[in-house]
């Protein structure tokens, strides 16, 4: 499997895709919120590949324009070609803003998604905007992250875990990695590819976009 990640930052490498070939094959588009409806409508179309997303607190606009023939998964577990996502949006309320949930509301939210993931075996990949509470977020009420979402990582222990939200300057690429457990949790503001075996869920190697360079540099992870 080989997926597009995109978050918080309209890319220029992206938007317009000079060359898109450069970027396939292409199984699908996973965004982590807080990018116009337009980029994921734009990168579905040109890539022809599945689109699934959550909304990040400012994501207002996707409300009466949400992105064409993309995915909502927030509060749902859905599959593509056997990888299954559940996705969870929005920051922790700071200003009462629609897309804001309190750490009871989310735990709510979260804890409706167990029975769709026992049915279904399990969870591979977490879509979020938000990260888990200690586990990358900041020391303010708006980027603070979710208690719940490390218990939901203890509970199911998903392959990945992946959000947006927190922007920061990574010196290294492997700075954006974080374990809990079995789970890899990733900081994906910015655009990468990762292509892992999707049987097992276990080896994966990340593409990261460098600060001077078009193309992006890849790093294998063990």
């Amino acid at each position: 499997m080989r997926f597009l990640i995109v978050s918080d930052v309209v890319s220029p490498e992206l938007y317009p895709v000079a060359h898109p070939e450069a970027f396939e094959p292409l199984d699908a588009v996973l965004s982590c919120g807080d990018v116009p409806p337009e980029y994921l409508s734009y990168l579905g179309h040109v890539f022809r590949v599945p689109v699934y997303y959550v909304r990040g607190n400012h994501d207002l606009r996707y409300a009466r324009r949400p992105p064409q023939g993309a995915t909502n998964v927030h509060g749902r577990l859905v599959q593509t070609k056997g990888v299954r996502i559940v996705g969870f949006e929005g920051s922790m309320w700071y200003n009462g803003g629609p897309i804001q949930y309190t750490e009871a509301q989310m735990r709510w939210t979260v804890w409706k998604t167990r029975p769709l993931i026992w049915w279904h075996g399990g969870v591979d990949i977490v879509l979020a905007h938000a990260p888990p509470r200690g586990f990358g977020d900041g020391d303010d009420l708006c980027h603070r992250g979710f208690q719940c979402f490390v218990r939901f990582i203890r509970s199911h222990q998903p392959r990945w875990f992946l959000h947006g939200h927190v922007h920061r300057t990574f010196s290294e690429p492997s700075q954006r990695f974080l374990r809990l457990g079995d789970t890899t949790i990733v900081n994906t503001v910015g655009w990468h590819i990762v292509d892992t075996d999707h049987e097992t869920m276990d080896r994966s190697a990340w593409a990261f976009r460098p600060q001077t360079a078009p193309k992006p540099m890849r790093q294998r992870l063990s």
